[in-house]
């Protein structure tokens, strides 16, 4: 992976050069620090600023894309006229798009009894935070105290394991958070292919390029699609972690200045 800001020649012709450009962000420790409760990840005004003032330049077309519940990002960005994909994008809202994953409703059912089940067995550890997204779940445990974080993994894979060995279910781990999903091929990769195509359709002339940013793993799905489709794909966070993005940003700071840099070249 490269710095963003040491290839900054290159990227800066690259988005120059294309006629039509399609900004894709995770929200969670991209476009805001990790917090220790989902509730805390608050956007600042600097960054809705940044973000409403790229969601009004001709020729680009900005998204957030989370495993957040689709109303949950919407409240917490709050800017119209830019896509919306919530819960790893079987949710999708925006200008020109309007998308619920078929299987949604039937999920739904099946998710809310795991959450229910997740929240019997997790609730008597304390910092533990079991949260239903509707057709995903999320089990935040970053309030744990050390001594019982072994003893949060164990009961979590109890509880799952079995539907997922049944392929019910599929489980992922980022920081500080189990993610558990419908068993089904639908990620943030496939989100972006989506809103790619629609925005795609809808330009005269010009191909599309892609850029996304994110920071865990349920956003290496969305680099490799944004690869595939020669964009730019950035890392935020790198440290030591194994990605598929090209490039790297440090912080959610950095991708403020990185949202800085993309208003005064567009």
């Amino acid at each position: 992976m490269q710095y963003v800001f040491n290839v900054w020649e290159s990227i800066y012709r690259r988005i120059r050069q294309s006629q039509n450009r399609l900004l894709l962000c995770d929200y969670d420790g991209t476009l805001t620090a990790i917090v220790d409760s989902p509730e805390m990840a608050i956007l600042s005004d600097e960054t809705r600023k940044l973000l409403g003032s790229l969601a009004h330049k001709s020729g680009l077309l900005v998204g957030v894309v989370s495993g957040r519940a689709l109303s949950d990002i919407k409240e917490r960005v709050g800017i119209d006229s830019i896509i919306y994909a919530g819960n790893h994008g079987f949710e999708i809202e925006g200008p020109g798009i309007q998308f619920i994953h078929p299987l949604t409703e039937e999920l739904g059912s099946i998710m809310h009894l795991m959450g229910t089940v997740l929240k019997r067995t997790l609730g008597r550890i304390k910092g533990v935070i079991v949260e239903d997204k509707g057709v995903t779940l999320s089990v935040h445990y970053r309030m744990v105290d050390d001594n019982q974080l072994t003893e949060v993994t164990s009961a979590f894979e109890n509880t799952v394991s079995t539907a997922r060995k049944l392929g019910k279910v599929k489980t992922t781990s980022g920081k500080k958070v189990h993610e558990v999903r419908p068993a089904v091929p639908w990620h943030k990769g496939n989100a972006v292919q989506l809103v790619y195509d629609k925005f795609a359709t809808s330009r005269k002339k010009g191909q599309v390029l892609p850029v996304y940013l994110g920071d865990d793993l349920t956003d290496e799905d969305a680099f490799k699609a944004v690869n595939d489709l020669d964009g730019l794909s950035i890392l935020v966070g790198a440290g030591s972690q194994v990605s598929a993005a090209d490039y790297y940003l440090n912080s959610p700071s950095e991708v403020n200045l990185f949202l800085a840099e993309l208003l005064k070249i567009i």
